[in-house]
């Protein structure tokens, strides 16, 4: 098999806990401890991502080998592996949680590819670790087919997300409770390998300054920078300056992509923030099928609906606001922390104005668009309408004789379609008037809509037929929804079905309407 270069700098560079013993346990003065994987029964490929694999240098002779199995289900290891679990908090539902760490998940090192850009391997459900707070350490399939599946289908969108190298079955069992109901059920337990440039979240930094050790905080915020931001120069308060406010940057251009294609994260506490802006940590997500800024897909979020999908650009910040409070001990003055969340602010504002065009196709977007874009979404909320298929058929009006035509088959109400024909109808000739004044050729506009659209979204459904079949022994299904979901954008002839509405059955069942952070 081919052998990775790894370089475990994080381990190298920052101390790590004393304690060899794996235990559960506060972890103090230390941003992470020793722990191996704990083997498993039957290790099996059950998926991987050829692109993945091809960065890292696997072939695919490589990945069909009974080695690669064992060892990204944690039961082999390759030189210069040397597996640890982070040490990290954060602030969950809006209330700090103190020491959380990662639970289950294992990272196995830093490999380097051949243009020197780092990779950190981490299995997800590789077993306890002193973080797993009284927890088993592992996972199930359905959640790990979830992951492995959305860690792919967003990089093929075009959004900033950690990446999954493999899917591999443990062939063991794992007891769950799915909705902390009191029906625990024995489910086959899985393994992911995620693949990121950094896996540091912004409760890394929120642990040492909640405990008040600033020396290990900055040590902290120097190695960031000068491994995940080394085209970041100065030094002191300047450069932790120009740091956060890249760190409100990148996450705004994040969360503008979320909005942009409909996505819901459905947990977007501290612990689940990346450092550098990614997507991380798919637990209850969910896409948007009839429009609806209300919708969470998280029944722990049921209630107070806090990362429901319209609020997710107020929590982003909310969230930055509590990295920045993290930070304040490296600073003097505030002035600087406020300048970087006042760069999200302006940054999400750009790149939401910069999608509005997009999805419009526009060539550029004034504030008249931005209400024509408010005002629509405000009747496919009201009428029912699925987004993804809206948008995507908008391309396809004519600005001459604009009607409802194209756009039939987005509808799920029948009696709510009647109802809203007039507004509709409304809105579609505002529309045409603003695309006929545009200076978009006409194939311009078809092309830049289509960039911006994706025909082609990792629906709960969808996911969930994957799973069904995968529980009943037929892995094929996760294959083909990730090779529809490796180009989003194109029409796909033959593969119609995967970019069809939510179907009624799919409305009310577990796991397509409600999920819960089991796994």
């Amino acid at each position: 098999m081919h052998l990775p270069s790894f370089d475990n700098r994080f381990l190298r560079s920052l101390p790590g806990d004393p304690e060899p013993r794996n235990f559960i346990r506060q972890v103090r003065a230390a941003l992470w401890s020793a722990v191996a994987p704990a083997p498993v029964a039957a290790p099996r490929l059950l998926a991987h991502s050829q692109e993945m694999a091809a960065e890292l240098g696997f072939s695919e002779a490589d990945v069909s080998s009974p080695e690669f199995a064992r060892v990204f289900a944690g039961n082999a290891l390759l030189p210069g592996m040397q597996p640890f679990a982070s040490n990290y908090g954060g602030h969950q539902f809006g209330h700090w949680a103190g020491q959380l760490g990662d639970g289950r998940a294992i990272s196995l090192g830093e490999a380097v590819l051949a243009d020197g850009q780092r990779r950190e391997l981490q299995l997800k459900g590789a077993g306890p670790t002193p973080y797993s707070r009284s927890a088993d350490g592992r996972a199930v399939l359905r959640s790990s087919i979830r992951e492995f599946l959305c860690s792919e289908a967003m990089h093929h969108l075009g959004i900033p997300t950690t990446r999954a190298l493999s899917l591999v079955g443990t062939g063991e069992g794992v007891v769950r409770d799915m909705f902390y109901d009191g029906h625990p059920e024995v489910e086959p337990g899985a393994i992911v390998c995620r693949v990121a440039p950094s896996f540091l979240r912004f409760g890394h930094f929120e642990l040492p300054s909640q405990r008040g050790d600033t020396s290990l905080l900055q040590a902290l915020a120097d190695f960031c920078i000068a491994r995940d931001f080394p085209h970041l120069r100065g030094r002191g308060e300047p450069l932790y300056a120009d740091w956060f406010a890249e760190v409100c940057e990148r996450t705004a251009r994040l969360v503008a992509g979320w909005m942009r294609v409909g996505f819901v994260h459905g947990v977007l506490n501290t612990d689940n923030m990346s450092i550098l802006g990614l997507a991380i940590d798919y637990g209850p997500y969910g896409w948007i099928d009839a429009y609806d800024p209300d919708w969470t897909p998280n029944t722990t979020d049921a209630t107070g609906r806090r990362y429901r999908f319209g609020w997710q650009p107020r929590v982003a910040n909310w969230n930055l606001g509590q990295l920045a409070r993290a930070l304040a001990p490296l600073f003097t003055d505030a002035a600087p922390l406020q300048a970087g969340l006042d760069r999200f602010g302006a940054a999400f504002a750009a790149a939401d104005r910069d999608d509005t065009a997009r999805k419009l196709g526009l060539a550029e977007c004034g504030d008249a668009d931005v209400a024509l874009l408010r005002d629509l979404h405000g009747l496919l909320h009201a009428h029912e309408v699925d987004m993804t298929l809206w948008f995507r058929a908008l391309a396809d009006i004519d600005p001459r004789a604009p009607s409802l035509a194209p756009l039939e088959h987005a509808f799920y109400d029948a009696g709510k379609r009647t109802a809203g024909e007039a507004g509709l109808n409304d809105w579609l000739a505002r529309y045409a008037a603003r695309v006929r004044e545009d200076a978009l050729s006409v194939d311009g506009r078809r092309a830049r809509m289509h960039a911006a659209n994706p025909k082609f979204v990792l629906r709960n459904w969808l996911a969930q037929e994957a799973i069904d079949r995968a529980h009943a022994g037929d892995m094929a299904g996760i294959g083909e929804l990730l090779a529809v979901m490796r180009r989003p954008y194109e029409e796909q002839p033959g593969n119609e079905r995967f970019a069809g509405k939510r179907p009624d059955w799919a409305k009310d069942r577990a796991g397509c309407s409600m999920l819960s952070c089991s796994s």
